[in-house]
């Protein structure tokens, strides 16, 4: 910090430097190129995780430098003084979470000097979002949400300035098609990235493709240009000068030791070899690495002497031209070369770095983290929608939920949903993760006390209802107010489910009418868990409808008119079997289970029938790690096909089947009345402990669904793409050592297979590696227990324990069969649900009540595709607001609505459309335009993209058909209202 401040000193002393002058930012602030040369844009970075082999302030604050040194502060301290020393140079910087914190701790007058450099085009943020987001297990709200706070806070810090103009995805294992969608919807040019399957990238290479046309969407006309980095993000081999290398600097003094020549002659050799793969005069070469420029003299004094003496040899007849750049600036040069590109339309999944390494594991390593991750994201919709309802706007409370927005960034991190971590980082996610979802919960308490009739009311929320365990219920469910919170827009019915001890139970609703409700027994391997906290042993279980917020109410009464107790039909167990088979049916579905195996044998559901077995499989792998799936000499999963006992409970409402495969395998089906689909709800652990073997650990689905090869997964829950066993879009992928972890690919909210009859998808509640290796059957990783590192660099065993015994983890999947020749938009609804079912709040009914001090506005005007993707306060004054259409182009159609009736709730006074972010007013959006190969004559001059649309900008004089919103299918609108 002391050689920024001194330098901070000396210029106000110098008279130099502070005064700001009109903003010269953006590509008018990139430095000239010549026509003629090989213009060479040398990118000064440093790539900071936000987490990974330390926590994210032992990261910022140079804490555990024995683990890895690392300290963010120190770099952007020396970063900003060396800046201020040469306007020629340029930095980039990425992670806005760090960026924010180091902004905080600075004085105004440096504060000042770096929003000079930003206005300069100096200090140039790219990316912008709040960390690095991994593309495999997000869901895309939540990379929405982060980029949307990143973004928010460089608008307010630094104005149009401070927006970045470019992905810079350098480190994800991985690209998914949906993260360039979101780009080009944020308004953003382009991305680059530097991990591409070393298949694709040799073929590339040989047809200069390393450049291409992503065509991001099926639905949406949405094409990005995306660049692979040549090498990878690391500093030109040989060329690394920070402190970290030990690579040589250059010596351009009097002495025996100098080697400029040699030094040239080399980086120019490297640059001819880039500049053959590319299709423009213009390479872009990256300088900078995993925490590098903490004594950022070191490198820009020698990167200074490097372009130096490129330039020079340019009067003898060298045609390489070397600058200070950005990836901005490297784009934009590229796009004015008006070249046309090859057209890329899957995605870059699964990533393997060579035949033995598939980087398909992490889609499921850390599976209860990657579950919390998705518990902090119901939170965080339901906190800022009630937010808004309320209108709670006291500091602590704005605190509470930016907060909350922050962390949820966090996880979202490349590092940590992906589970890639230390295991004492994890911990510290869940630290921060757990005190960021009680502030949220302090929130929606807040604002259910205006919202409802009870302004005492407790609203508490019980975080570990997975294992049946809540402390206000546990001992005491009389006199309970159940209030639940919809965070969709539609009005839903869902059962809830209350761990209670075996009395005598009624529900009623807010017009006192009794609610069915029934007592459904907890598991015995939930019940037997050593470290829960209860001995609570059944479930009162009952269906609520809500619009938005709806209260139910439970009290013990006499025994005829309780909750009645589930009964049981039939037990199965032990090694003497009976032939046969159990029938477990509603009035929509109809289950066959084999007495024999004690497995799942048929479903019969939307007057489809088909064969279908449901258990468990098993890997056992030798040297998978946290980022790695590696089979052991090729071995399938040994399939657990027989031996299973089962136990058959029925009631009204509710039938469950409970299965036990092993000790460490369990689960519960379950059907409820009225549900058009199969939950599975499983349990796995602790897995055995082994020295030589991991253990991980998949769920199966087999049918006899003629699939022939093909199989659909989601693309972070919006789109689906098409997979083909064994196949690429555009290359052949050597499978033959892993054939199986070459066909995994992320699922983060569904994946199905079909024929020309009959169609089987599964519906997951949190990210995981699936596959489809056989024809009609699809399998999803549940849980991972490894023995040995991958050697990719967190140098340590993806071994979880919990409570002194190997992690258990627990969740749920859920099974839908349909005709084939019917629209997958019921998936659809049932994804929506199944990511932001209701929440669950608990109050004592004192019996004390007054009026509601706040409304709730209804959404029922909505037609049914659109989905209230955000609700929640913007600035002072402004609410965000963000709809999407969430049925794809075979499912859904155009659909047209008013948000007058929304905008009179909020008491708006104006409203503007931006781009998804919430950030830039869509009017202003101008994205760069290239051309694919094949796509007709192109012109000579650069072209561009501004909105398919007229944007939304009316104000409460209007009239209120000029409210109107039209949604394409797949279409996400976002919006600002001011209020008065």
């Amino acid at each position: 910090m002391a050689p920024l401040r001194d330098l901070i000193i000396l210029l106000i002393v110098c008279g130099s430097f502070v005064t700001q002058g009109e903003a010269v930012c953006g590509y008018e602030s990139c430095h000239e190129t010549k026509p003629n040369m090989v213009n060479i844009h040398l990118v000064p970075h440093s790539h900071d995780d936000v987490g990974w082999l330390k926590t994210v302030d032992q990261y910022f604050y140079g804490h555990k430098n024995n683990i890895q040194h690392a300290g963010v502060q120190y770099i952007i301290d020396t970063v900003i003084s060396e800046l201020i020393k040469n306007p020629d140079r340029r930095f980039i910087q990425v992670e806005t979470s760090f960026f924010a914190k180091w902004w905080s701790e600075q004085s105004e007058t440096a504060k000042e000097i770096v929003k000079k450099l930003v206005n300069e085009g100096r200090l140039m943020f790219t990316n912008g979002a709040w960390s690095m987001n991994d593309e495999a297990a997000v869901n895309y709200q939540s990379v929405i949400d982060q980029f949307s706070v990143g973004l928010k806070f460089l608008d307010d810090t630094f104005g149009v300035c401070g927006r970045p103009k470019v992905g810079w995805q350098i480190d994800p294992f991985g690209h998914s098609r949906e993260q360039a969608s979101l780009y080009a919807q944020m308004g953003y040019d382009g991305e680059f990235f530097s991990r591409m399957d070393h298949n694709d990238k040799g073929r590339r290479m040989n047809d200069k493709a390393l450049e291409m046309v992503w065509d991001a969407s099926e639905s949406l006309d949405i094409k990005l240009f995306t660049g692979l980095l040549y090498t990878f993000y690391w500093d030109t081999p040989g060329f690394c000068f920070d402190v970290h290398c030990s690579d040589d600097p250059i010596i351009d003094g009097d002495s025996y030791d100098n080697n400029v020549q040699s030094r040239v002659d080399a980086f120019i050799a490297y640059a001819a070899e880039v500049a053959e793969k590319f299709r423009t005069n213009h390479i872009m070469i990256p300088m900078g690495g995993d925490f590098h420029y903490e004594d950022a003299e070191v490198n820009f004094k020698n990167m200074d002497k490097l372009i130096k003496y490129v330039n020079e040899r340019q009067s003898s007849g060298s045609r390489y031209n070397i600058i200070y750049s950005t990836p901005a600036c490297y784009l934009n040069s590229v796009h004015q070369s008006v070249q046309s590109y090859p057209n890329k339309t899957q995605d870059f999944f699964p990533y393997g770095s060579n035949t033995n390494s598939f980087w398909t594991g992490y889609f499921s390593s850390r599976p209860t983290q990657k579950r919390f991750e998705r518990d902090g994201n119901h939170i965080l919709q339901v906190a800022k929608e009630l937010s808004v309802f309320a209108d709670l706007n006291s500091e602590q409370q704005k605190e509470d939920l930016d907060y909350l927005r922050q962390i949820m960034g966090v996880m979202q991190h490349h590092d940590a949903i992906t589970g890639t971590e230390k295991q004492a980082v994890s911990d510290d996610y869940d630290r921060l993760l757990y005190d960021a979802i009680l502030g949220g919960t302090n929130l929606a308490r807040d604002a259910l006390r205006k919202l409802t009739p009870y302004p005492n009311g407790e609203f508490q929320s019980c975080l570990n209802m997975n294992i049946s365990d809540c402390a206000y219920t546990k001992d005491n469910a009389d006199n309970l107010i159940v209030t639940l919170y919809n965070p969709l827009a539609h009005t839903t019915k869902q059962y809830v489910r209350l761990p209670v001890k075996n009395e005598n139970f009624q529900v009623t609703d807010d017009k006192g009418r009794v609610v069915a409700s029934e007592l459904v027994p907890v598991s015995q391997q939930i019940i037997d868990l050593e470290f829960r906290e209860t001995d609570t042993q059944y479930e009162l279980v009952f269906k609520a409808t809500v619009d938005k917020i709806a209260n139910y109410y439970v009290k013990k009464v006499e025994s005829a008119s309780a909750a009645q107790p589930l009964k049981v039909v039939k037990s199965v167990s032990g090694e003497t079997r009976e032939d046969g088979e159990t029938v477990v049916q509603t009035s929509t579905i109809k289950l066959t289970i084999d007495n024999n195996s004690g497995l799942l044998k048929t479903v019969e559901m939307n007057g489809v029938s088909e064969n279908i077995e449901q258990t468990f499989g098993i890997y056992k792998t030798y040297d998978s790690g946290a980022y790695l799936f590696r089979q052991y000499n090729q071995e399938a999963a040994t399939i657990l096909d027989s031996g299973v006992e089962f136990t058959v409970y029925e009631g009204s409402q509710v039938k469950e089947i409970h299965q036990v495969f092993n000790e460490f395998l369990s689960q519960v089906i379950r059907l409820y009345e009225g549900r058009n689909t199969v939950e599975i709800e499983w349990l796995v652990g602790p897995l055995p402990r082994d020295e030589t073997y991991g253990t991980e650990v998949i769920t199966v689905f087999s049918s006899e669904i003629e699939s022939k090869g093909v199989f659909y997964t989601d693309a972070n829950g919006r789109e689906l793409l098409k997979r083909e066993k064994d196949q690429r879009e555009d290359f052949t992928s050597e499978l033959a050592v892993q054939p199986t972890a070459g066909n995994y690919y992320p699922i983060t909210s569904r994946i199905a297979l079909q024929d020309s009859k009959k169609r089987l998808a599964i519906l997951n509640d949190r990210a995981q590696g699936g596959s489809s290796m056989k024809d009609g059957q699809i399998e999803l990783m549940l849980h991972r227990r490894l023995v040995r590192d991958d050697g990719l660099g967190v140098d340590e065993v993806l071994n979880e324990e919990k409570y002194g015994q190997p992690l258990i983890a627990r969740g749920k999947v859920f099974l839908v069969l349909n005709s084939a020749e019917e629209s997958t938009s019921a998936e659809r609804e049932w994804e929506k649900e199944h990511h932001l079912p209701l929440w669950k709040f608990f109050s004592k009914n004192s019996g004390s009540t007054s009026s509601p001090v706040k409304s709730v506005p209804s959404f029922e005007d909505f037609p049914k595709s659109v989905h209230l993707l955000t609700l929640e306060p913007f600035n002072d004054g402004e609410v965000l607001l963000r709809v999407e259409n969430f049925m794809d182009h075979t499912e859904g159609r155009v659909v047209s609505f008013n948000i007058r009736p929304l905008f009179d709730y909020l008491n708006g006074a104006e409203i503007r459309e931006t781009t998804l972010d919430g950030n830039l007013p869509l009017s202003d959006m101008k994205r760069l335009k290239f051309h694919t190969e094949g796509s007709g004559v192109r012109g000579s001059e650069p072209e561009y993209y501004t909105s398919a649309h007229t944007p939304l900008e009316v104000d409460a004089s209007h009239e209120d058909s000029d409210f109107a919103v039209t949604l394409h299918p797949m279409q996400i609108r976002t919006f600002i209202v001011k209020t008065n």
